[in-house]
């Protein structure tokens, strides 16, 4: 059956425990876990109808209403059995039903069992070849040192999950390793190793933005988890909302952070505490992971911030790209006062940092349009017209410089040269899941990519298996991501807006 994936997501190899965890759960955790749920729905449900009154007012008017049908009913009752008793017996008289137990022929069933043979185990069987599945079910179970997670938002029908897939080249493998069932329609996701309780190392965590204004963070070494391991921001609250006793260090005050959907999620690898997060609310939040709690809200978008990510070399670094066709580079030591923005010819969807050339980074809008910026500039460097529909996947490849695929909503995934900034299409493929919604390239592996769509699951194409990418980017240096000391940000308190109408 189809399903949407709405975001997807990589882990490096060697990130993952070998062995993950299984959260086994007591009797009576289970029934605490089960009863705080179900008291948490009552008070939702409370709130959300309003007008407690109109139900009863429902059931007394449909009271009223049924003594009036008896009569009705009656009489198309008699008027229905009649008629089925008179199919009946004609029926019965045309199929010989009548006479079906006169029937004393015998069958003996055990002629069409003659050849059929039963053996004690799985091994007596010669025709059972694999003898022990749960072997190989430990070993699908265990996380190889050569493997890669990819993490991907599942939607079908009126079920949300969140997949952990494992993906093997060298064994050509890929399969679901296990999911977490979900809340909320999942719109992002974000890999981060940090963890909140100092007594703890690295972790192996995803952090999920959905259509809450909550954001979970999901332990991704732990199977059949039930909650997140922690949750930032709250619910708005409500007036009729009833007091709960909220876990100590593990969800922000209520109230606190967005008011409407979470549309991007970017952690800072360098102050590994922080994490952004980007809103349907128009605004951009700085969180502190330690103590759980908005620390800053950045207001200068107009619209919708759908996308956003950090510097990769600097950590005071902040790119954010929104509805209103606008991104803005943030210094964020002071972000009300050093910032500097670009204005685009539709709404931005998708930014990305070019990790080969700190300076650059690429913007895709909803008309199809890919553009190249300068962060020191105010004019684009080049302006590809990439697709006929909104470009939502913008990727660089993770190791060989130029190569950028692109995604759209007009099916098509596109792979581009983009070096010495003179785009040109290599190829272009028809990936037949519907609407595209997502990319994503491994880390490990440079021309491996993740793709998800309205249909067709998660989709995994190593691109140098078509023969015009292995020409162009086969012989071609694999590169580190470079490094810088220069800041990119404008140190200044001036604030600029650059036009880029096509």
């Amino acid at each position: 059956m189809s399903c949407q994936i709405t975001c997807v997501a990589w882990v490096k190899r060697g990130v993952a425990k070998e062995t993950p965890e299984k959260v086994e759960l007591s009797k009576e955790e289970l029934q605490h876990l089960v009863t705080e749920t179900r008291e948490q729905h009552l008070v939702e449900a409370e709130d959300d109808d309003g007008l407690p009154g109109e139900e009863e007012g429902n059931q007394e008017s449909s009271r009223t209403y049924a003594p009036e049908c008896d009569d009705l009913d009656g009489a198309e009752t008699n008027e229905d059995q009649d008629d089925s008793e008179r199919l009946d017996g004609a029926e019965l008289a045309e199929y010989g039903l009548d006479r079906y137990d006169e029937d004393t022929a015998t069958v003996n069933y055990g002629d069409t069992l003659a050849g059929l043979a039963v053996y004690g185990t799985n091994e007596e069987d010669p025709y059972i070849t694999i003898k022990d599945t749960d072997q190989y079910d430990r070993e699908d179970f265990l996380i190889k040192p050569s493997d890669n997670l990819v993490v991907a938002g599942r939607v079908e029908k009126d079920c949300c999950s969140l997949e952990m897939h494992i993906y093997n080249q060298e064994e050509e493998s890929f399969y679901v390793h296990h999911d977490v069932v979900l809340p909320a329609y999942p719109l992002c996701l974000e890999w981060l190793n940090f963890d909140p309780n100092p007594e703890e190392g690295p972790g192996n965590y995803i952090a999920v933005g959905n259509m809450t204004t909550v954001i979970d963070v999901w332990d991704l070494d732990v199977v059949d988890c039930l909650e997140p391991v922690f949750s930032l921001g709250g619910k708005a609250t409500k007036k009729k909302k009833k007091k709960k006793k909220a876990k100590k260090n593990t969800t922000a005050e209520e109230g606190e952070g967005h008011s409407d959907a979470v549309l991007d999620l970017s952690w800072n690898k360098h102050v590994r505490n922080v994490l952004a997060s980007a809103s349907a609310d128009n605004t951009v939040i700085l969180w502190d992971m330690t103590q759980c709690k908005a620390v800053s809200t950045l207001s200068l978008h107009t619209d919708k911030v759908q996308t956003l990510q950090f510097h990769p070399f600097e950590a005071q670094t902040l790119l954010s790209g929104s509805y209103d066709k606008s991104s803005i580079l943030y210094d964020c030591r002071t972000p009300q006062e050093t910032h500097r923005s670009w204005r685009f010819s539709g709404q931005v969807e998708r930014l990305t940092w070019n990790h080969f050339a700190p300076f650059y980074f690429l913007a895709s809008t909803d008309d199809g349009f890919v553009y190249c910026l300068d962060a020191r500039a105010d004019k684009p460097v080049f302006t590809l017209k990439a697709h006929d529909a909104e470009v939502s996947g913008l990727e660089l490849s993770s190791q060989v410089k130029g190569c950028l695929v692109t995604a759209s909503e007009d099916k098509f995934v596109k792979i581009w040269d983009i070096l010495g900034n003179k785009p040109s299409l290599i190829h272009s493929r028809d990936m037949k899941m519907s609407v595209l919604f997502c990319a994503s390239c491994c880390p490990d592996l440079p021309f491996v990519y993740a793709f998800g769509g309205q249909t067709g699951g998660v989709r995994i194409w190593d691109i140098s298996d078509v023969a015009a990418v292995a020409t162009t980017f086969g012989n071609r240096e694999r590169l580190a991501a470079a490094t810088t000391s220069q800041p990119v940000a404008n140190s200044s308190s001036v604030t600029t807006d650059t036009p880029m109408e096509s």
